[in-house]
């Protein structure tokens, strides 16, 4: 599985609700990725979420199945961790 980071662009403030949380998980679930975290804006319209997958074609069927925006999909090479790199 490779890393991937999702940007995603919302017209209005993102509220996440759980019924649509583990919704959402479900959906993933059956596209074969895997959310690992993700970080929201400050105005709260904007999310990069960091996932596992196979490749963007599979984020990109999760996304369109829970009806979410994938405006960018960049695939990760490597970590870099200042302090494994200072060690």
């Amino acid at each position: 599985m490779a890393l991937f980071i999702i940007e995603r662009n919302f017209a209005q403030e993102l509220e996440v609700e759980t019924d649509a949380l583990k919704a959402l998980l479900e959906i993933n679930e059956n596209c074969g990725v895997k959310w690992l975290t993700s970080f929201l804006s400050a105005d709260k319209r904007k999310t990069y979420c960091l996932y596992e997958a196979k490749n963007p074609d599979d984020l990109r069927e999760a996304a369109r199945r829970a009806n979410l925006p994938a405006d960018a999909i960049t695939e990760l090479s490597r970590e870099l961790d200042p302090e494994k790199l200072l060690a």
